[in-house]
C-alpha cells in the first residue's frame, strides 16, 4: 500500500515548516516555531495475589502536553492580549475567566500550499508568555516572543484529507 493514496507518485514525507495557527477565527501573524503534538497516558500497574511474579498493566490518565508558539516580535498584540487574559498585572480581577481559554487550530501545508493536515487544540489557555527575549548586542538574531498554552487535548480534523498535488508538466 502507497503511503500517499492520491499521490501514489510521491515518495518524501511532508515537510514541516509550511505552517498556520488560527484562533478567534484569525490566522495568528508571524509564528515561527510550534513544538509538536504530544500526549501520553498514564501506565497503571496491578498484579493478582496468586501470580505475585507477574505485573498487568492497563491505560491510566492522558494528558496533553503544553504546546509552545514563538514568533518574531512585532506589533501585533495577539500573543500578549491573549496572556493579559489569565494575569495582568495592576489588575484588580486577575483571570478573564469568561474568555480566557480559546481553541486553536493548527494547519500544515504541502509544499504548493494545499492544506494536509490540520488540528483542533481544545481549552487552551496562557500558562507563559515571554515579552522579550535575552537581548544581546553582539547577536544578529530575530527578537522572539513565546507563549506556552496548557490545553485539555486535541484531535485530526479529519475533513482534511490529502489533495490532489498538482503535476509539473
Amino acid at each position: 500500500m502507497t503511503e500517499f493514496p492520491v499521490n501514489p507518485q510521491r515518495l518524501d514525507p511532508y515537510k514541516n515548516f509550511k505552517f498556520r495557527v488560527k484562533w478567534d477565527g484569525q490566522y495568528i501573524a508571524a509564528v515561527s516555531s510550534v513544538s509538536g503534538l504530544r500526549r501520553s497516558t498514564e501506565v497503571v500497574e496491578h498484579r493478582e495475589g496468586g501470580d505475585p511474579s507477574t505485573t498487568h498493566k492497563s491505560p491510566g490518565k492522558t494528558t496533553f502536553e503544553p504546546i509552545i508558539l514563538q514568533r518574531g516580535l512585532t506589533h501585533d498584540t495577539a500573543f500578549e492580549d491573549w496572556a493579559n487574559l489569565v494575569s495582568k498585572l495592576g489588575s484588580a480581577i486577575g483571570t478573564a475567566l469568561a474568555n480566557f481559554r480559546k481553541d486553536i487550530i493548527i494547519e500544515l501545508f504541502n509544499e504548493a500550499g494545499q492544506k494536509i493536515f490540520a488540528f483542533n487544540v481544545y481549552r487552551c489557555w496562557v500558562s507563559e508568555y515571554q515579552a522579550l527575549p535575552f537581548l544581546d548586542a553582539n547577536a544578529t538574531a530575530v527578537a522572539i516572543e513565546s507563549i506556552k498554552l496548557e490545553n485539555e487535548g486535541w484531535e485530526r480534523d479529519t475533513s482534511v484529507t490529502e489533495p490532489k498535488e498538482p503535476s509539473s508538466n
